[in-house]
């Protein structure tokens, strides 16, 4: 198999077999990625009463074996007030998590943020259905 350096690297940092020792990490990773939700959900903007996961800022979470959790998230709008603040909370928030061994968070603005990105819990605690 002819492999880049890069190939390499993703091939051990994802392994290729199914170990116990993997089968174990993989739900270890996914206890992690759990309690990083958790996490999520202690940070609110201040001025929406509802956690930053359930009104849908949180695009993308990727928690690795090794610690490491990269976030892509957005605001709900470009021009928020918190737009500086925001990221560090998350990261606070997710550092403080046992396990974390890294954080990056990046503020994204594509797509737009939407109240149809909203979980069902939210739109209850925003009275958006009546």
């Amino acid at each position: 198999m002819n492999m880049m350096p890069m190939d390499l690297v993703k091939l051990v940092r994802h392994g290729s077999g199914t170990s116990e020792t993997e089968g174990r990490a993989e739900t270890d990773a996914g206890d992690l990625h759990e309690r990083v939700v958790e996490a999520l959900r202690t940070v609110h903007d201040p001025e929406i009463p509802v956690n930053i996961y359930d009104l849908g800022l949180i695009y993308r979470l990727q928690v690795e074996e090794d610690g490491f959790v990269d976030i892509d998230m957005t605001l709900t709008t470009p021009h928020c007030p918190v737009a500086e603040s925001m990221p560090l909370m998350v990261s606070e928030a997710v550092r403080g998590v046992p396990d974390v061994a890294d954080v990056a968070v990046n503020l994204v603005w594509d797509p737009p943020w939407s109240p149809a990105q909203m979980s069902e819990d939210a739109r209850m605690a925003l009275d958006m259905y009546g």
